[in-house]
């Protein structure tokens, strides 16, 4: 099954039935064409079974399939790490580590943390793209309810782009969590996440006019005038439906990991017309996502 071929539930079942058949996967997908030492390039190794490592016959060097994934050193059997996968990559909801704990029998730390190091592979292969062309900008605040709305709230803010097509269809999503909302971080935000040229449409708040001094051009809406609704139109969207996926489906959110589950909810949303090969797009971001340790989470 090549990496983007769409995968069904019965053809997932039938599929990754073992350990071996999830192992024997990932093998493909590391060395497609077989074996290659990633010290000295020889194509002969040794299969050392009770430590699940490959031996090059050349040089000696010890390869692991999991080693530099999401998968280092866990004690969670391969075949639960692939059933977390295709759930959390095929429903659009997203799943709590509750739901995900009683669906493979794992314990709860153990299923918070793998939907953690899911999110975190997720994060990762997003950050290597940047929005580009039309692109709405708005701030937004993310929190339990505390009768405070909008600006000068406690909760957590949040800076939204989404780039649409020259007809309006909304295409890509960054959300980012920010300390304070002003020039700097503004700024910041729109040169890590937004091509130079871009078009940037922003409502009449004052930490956005400097935009048109840098390599950005800048239309400004304010909120009064009756074009701001429509030409806001998708990052108003976008808010609304970040705060439903996080509402209903992790009833809130825990300050220190918002940003993680905002990642996951652009990850869906960016690969929303992919829907039946999410899967194996998923797998492979995990295949070559970050290392994350429950002390990296829970510092």
């Amino acid at each position: 099954m090549a990496q983007r071929e769409p995968i069904s539930f019965m053809e997932f079942q039938q599929r990754f039935v073992n350990e071996e058949a999830c192992y024997q996967y990932l093998f493909d997908m590391r060395w497609p064409e077989g074996f290659c030492c990633p010290r000295c390039g020889h194509k002969g190794y040794y299969f050392v079974s009770k430590r699940r490592i490959y031996q090059c016959k050349s040089c000696s060097y010890q390869a692991s399939l999991t080693a530099g994934t999401v998968f280092h050193k866990t004690h969670t059997a391969l075949q639960k790490w692939f059933w977390a996968i295709f759930l959390v990559a095929t429903d659009k909801r997203g799943y709590s580590a509750l739901a995900l704990m009683k669906i493979i029998d794992v314990s709860y730390p153990t299923a918070w943390l793998m939907l953690q190091k899911i999110r975190a592979a997720m994060s990762e292969r997003d950050q290597m793209y940047q929005l580009s062309g039309l692109i709405q900008l708005d701030e937004a605040f993310f929190g339990g309810p505390d009768g405070k709305q909008g600006r000068g709230t406690d909760k957590m803010a949040a800076y939204v782009a989404v780039s649409t097509t020259d007809e309006g269809k909304p295409l890509y999503a960054k959300i980012e969590v920010t300390e304070r909302v002003n020039k700097e971080t503004a700024l910041d935000f729109v040169t890590r996440t937004v091509s130079p040229g871009s078009t940037i449409t922003t409502d009449g708040l004052n930490v956005y006019p400097q935009l048109k001094a840098t390599s950005y051009v800048h239309d400004r809406v304010l909120s009064s005038e009756a074009e701001a609704d429509e030409k806001l139109r998708w990052v108003h969207t976008l808010v609304s439906n970040a705060k439903a996926f996080i509402a209903g489906t992790y009833h809130g959110r825990d300050k220190k990991h918002l940003q993680a589950y905002l990642d996951e909810f652009c990850y869906r949303f960016n690969r929303r017309a992919w829907q039946p090969q999410l899967f194996g797009r998923l797998l492979s971001a995990c295949m070559n996502g970050p290392i994350v340790t429950y002390a990296d989470l829970t510092l």
